[in-house]
């Protein structure tokens, strides 16, 4: 606008001033164009000028003579220039050396062309000439330009120019200041943009808003539709004539006009355009600085939403497998690791689900071949009431049944309507109908399969609205049952070796208490959830109406634990044997240990094993107890008291080297309870040890004037944790004193004379205690273990008998500590029959020795006693063994 209104302005002087001035200044011009080039024809053409411009320093040869052409010529200057642009010369000493500016006349020139040009300059107008200068082979030398400055215009022109130029200037300035106000405002509004900007943008704009493949709708505040790109018109189908109408005419749906023609703010709506769906987003423009209207962009989703529902039942199935691996085999168990898989695929992937799993595999064994009888493990489904076979029916599939197709074949069968199933429902015709009425219409079986060895089968079941499984759930349900299969299988495996760790275990605990006076005994034993452990228990009988309370444990789990623990027991048992003291009898274990671990160099050593050894003594009412590592015992008086007696603690066995263990001597009175027991009584991951040890002594207070038997029971109640993660040995032992007038004991002198006051001192003795069927094999004992003594022994002699309630106890002690040998006396010999001769006689008979000496001892049965020998009998092997020797 500006342009076009200075353009009237021009126009309106120029008319006045330029046919005066135009034919004045051509003529002027031409003639000094003709100036130029003559003078700068005959410089170049000069002689000497082409040797100058190719000498070592043109500059001081040609600039005195263009000086003195300049004078001659009465041109305003002479140029000489080289082919690179550097002024050799110039009427400016101090331009010569620089670089021209090489515009086309230049550029022609270099190339062999002379011409003329003009230049306005603030000191007038400017004609120059650019001559190129040849060599003799025609190349291009260099370049003269000569210059004249046209001074003079026609004088009429010049006199009337400054009114001229004053309307003009008048003319320009009021146009200038309309065109300013207006251009100001025409910049605010396109932000600053000329007229090209603005066109080459709007083209832009129109390329892109019908090119992309959103649709864009313009809608006025009035509620019609002033713009739709390509893309809008196809999603909506609009027609030709579209633009300028109301929204509401247009043929949308009523929820798409409501939403384009009311302007409100939408984010991705859904609307329905056609057969497509179309997602709408709509915002106000007013906010921004626009009229009243809105912007709407268009997408069109149907594709999108296909896609989407198809990554859903993907993500769905992902999710579905990714949860079977969480929620199956949380457990070792066989059966419920079948409910799980039952349990976890209902209802997402079937409304029934129903597991089927061998005999063998049941019971933890590995079944030789594919077998079509299987008993029903688990079921599961959306009702409570499917007229399925129940759980625990053994099934006998016909081979016809799809079930015993795929258990067979060792493939996935897919029975998409059972109603055309001959196969299925010929196995039992009556519950098949009546399945078919419950509304069950489809069917996946997949036989569980692990490591080549089918456990079962998995029976998927869709009924009532659901549809039918296809092929896509097949691989979905051969995936399910992969991973159960191998769940279940390893919990096959757990309960196989659970079963033979169970079983060692059970063989190697005694199964009955063994008869003996000196205490009541009961006892408990609990394996741990993850299997039998090695926690042991025992009731030794010991000579002199003794007896040893043991309670053990072996770190870990599993046969190997197990086994381990009986051969500890073994050894426990053989070494009570040699009626060691608690003390001996641990070191002696604790040295076995370290050699078992020392000698099994493939790791399968004693991991870690505790022990408490315990002998109690009926006659006087002492009990001593030696630990290794275990958990100290506690002890129940009458009167209810419950101590933890402060018993030494070793380290456990294997670890004491050459540190001895520690003993400690307990008084018990008669009717009290010991309690022997493993740390998993008291420890549990929910309960630490002192908590333990306080609900024990809670639980034994409880259980004062009970039998052991009830004190156990009371035990198990109050400590038994719901999931032991650690199996438990409990024994409970109430303790009796022998009565003094049972015990029966005198000092013997070193006298041989003292053996016959001591036969009959026995014999008074037997006629007391009414045991005359065993007063001549007892008297015949004494004498000969008394004579031993007074013969090889040393003082202190003493003479013991202990009457208990199934045996006669004889122990004869001395000072010494030789050790007497059986050995059978040959006919020659005049003694070594004596022990022979107790041997035959004693039902049991040893040697145990003490800090001071040694105790021989004999025990005979009193309720298998044999008939008592005839006086020629006794007197016969008298005079056959007179001589007793060690």
């Amino acid at each position: 606008m500006f342009l076009l209104q200075l353009a009237v302005v021009v126009l309106l002087v120029a008319a006045t001033v330029v046919t005066l001035a135009v034919q004045a200044r051509h003529q002027g011009t031409e003639k000094a164009r003709a100036e130029v080039l003559a003078v700068g024809e005959a410089f170049a053409n000069s002689p000497g000028i082409v040797q100058a411009l190719d000498s070592r320093d043109p500059s001081a040869v040609l600039q005195p003579l263009t000086e003195r052409a300049q004078k001659r010529s009465g041109v305003d200057g002479i140029v000489v220039i080289s082919t690179d642009g550097i002024r050799y010369t110039h009427p400016d000493p101090h331009r010569i050396g620089k670089h021209v500016v090489k515009g086309d006349p230049y550029r022609k020139a270099v190339r062999g062309t002379a011409l003329t040009d003009s230049e306005v300059t603030p000191l007038g107008v400017s004609v120059f000439a650019e001559v190129p200068v040849f060599r003799p082979d025609g190349s291009v030398a260099g370049i003269v330009s000569p210059e004249i400055k046209v001074k003079k215009v026609n004088e009429a022109v010049a006199g009337q120019l400054p009114v001229l130029f004053g309307a003009a200037g008048g003319a320009v300035a009021l146009v200038a200041g309309g065109s300013a106000l207006i251009g100001r405002r025409l910049l605010r509004q396109t932000r600053g943009l000329g007229p090209a900007e603005m066109t080459r943008m709007y083209e832009h704009h129109d390329a892109v808003l019908h090119a992309v493949r959103e649709g864009v709708l313009i809608v006025g505040g009035d509620g019609r539709l002033l713009l739709a790109n390509d893309e809008a018109r196809r999603l909506l189908e609009l027609p030709a004539d579209a633009e300028q109408r109301q929204i509401t005419d247009l043929g949308l749906t009523p929820g798409a006009a409501e939403l384009l023609s009311s302007g409100r703010t939408a984010t991705d709506e859904v609307h329905l355009a056609g057969d497509r769906l179309v997602a709408v987003n709509v915002r106000p423009v007013e906010r921004y600085g626009g009229p009243a209207g809105s912007v709407a962009t268009l997408r069109d989703t149907t594709e999108l939403r296909t896609l989407a529902g198809r990554a859903e039942v993907a993500r769905g199935r992902l999710q579905l497998l990714y949860d079977a691996g969480v929620r199956i085999g949380t457990t070792l168990d066989v059966v419920r690791t079948a409910e799980e898989l039952a349990e976890m695929v209902v209802p997402r992937f079937a409304d029934f689900v129903t597991v089927e799993l061998l005999d063998p595999v049941l019971r933890g064994e590995e079944s030789a071949e594919a077998s079509t009888e299987m008993r029903r493990t688990a079921v599961s489904g959306i009702r409570g009431d499917p007229p399925l076979y129940p759980v625990g029916e053994l099934i006998r599939f016909a081979s016809t049944n799809p079930v015993a197709a795929g258990a067979v074949g060792g493939q996935a069968v897919l029975e998409s309507d059972l109603a055309d199933s001959d196969g299925w429902r010929a196995q039992d015709p009556e519950r098949a109908r009546r399945v078919l009425e419950y509304g069950i219409h489809s069917l996946i079986s997949v036989p569980l399969q692990a490591r080549g060895v089918v456990l079962g089968t998995a029976n998927f079941w869709r009924a009532d609205a659901s549809p039918p499984f296809g092929e896509e759930d097949l691989s979905l349900s051969e995936e399910l049952v992969r991973r159960a299969a191998l769940c279940i299988d390893n919990a096959r495996r757990y309960t196989r070796e659970h079963t033979l760790a169970a079983t060692l275990q059970r063989s190697l605990l005694p199964r009955t208490l063994p008869e003996q006076t000196a205490v009541e005994a009961a006892h408990r034993y609990l394996p741990a959830q993850a299997g039998a452990g090695g926690d042991w228990f025992d009731v030794i009988p010991l000579p002199g109406a003794r007896v040893a309370l043991v309670v053990g444990d072996v770190v870990g789990h599993g046969l190997h634990a197990a086994a381990t623990m009986g051969r500890l027991r073994t050894s426990v048992y053989n070494f009570s044997a040699l009626d060691l003291a608690p003390d001996e009898l641990l070191s002696h274990l604790d040295e076995l240990v370290a050699h078992i671990d020392h000698d099994e160099a493939d790791g399968q050593g004693v991991t870690g094993a505790t022990c408490l050894y315990a002998i109690y003594d009926p006659v006087s009412g002492r009990c001593t107890v030696a630990r290794s590592g275990h958990p100290g015992p506690a002890l129940v008086d009458p009167d209810g008291t419950v101590t933890f007696p402060d018993v030494p603690v070793s380290p456990p066995l294997g670890l004491g080297g050459s540190l001895p263990f520690e003993t400690a001597e307990l008084t018990v009175p008669e009717g009290s309870q010991l309690v022997l027991y493993t740390d998993g009584l008291i420890e549990d991951r929910d309960r630490d040890l002192d908590t333990g040890i306080e609900q024990l002594r809670t639980a034994l207070a409880d259980a004062v004037d009970r039998t052991p038997e009830a004190t156990c029971q009371t035990v198990f109640a109050t400590l038994l944790p719901e999931r032991p993660r650690d199996d438990i040995a409990l024994l409970v032992a109430r303790t009796h004193l022998l009565d003094p007038a049972r015990v029966a004991d005198w000092e013997v002198p070193s006298d041989p004379a003292a053996v016959s006051r001591v036969r009959t001192d026995v014999t008074r003795q037997m006629e007391t205690w009414g045991l005359d069927q065993v007063a001549s094999t007892t008297e015949l004992i004494v004498s000969e273990l008394v004579t031993n003594a007074i013969r090889y022994g040393t003082q202190p002699i003493r003479l013991r008998l202990l009457h208990d309630r199934n045996h006669l106890i004889c122990e004869v002690a001395d000072g010494s500590s030789t050790s007497p040998h059986l050995r059978r006396a040959a006919t020659t010999d005049e003694g070594g029959r004596g022990l022979f001769l107790v041997a035959q006689f004693a039902q049991r008979w040893g040697t145990r020795y003490g800090a001071c000496g040694k105790v021989i001892w004999t025990e005979q049965s009193l309720h298998d006693a044999a008939a008592e020998p005839g006086a020629g009998l006794g007197d016969n092997l008298l005079d056959l063994w007179t001589d007793t020797e060690l």
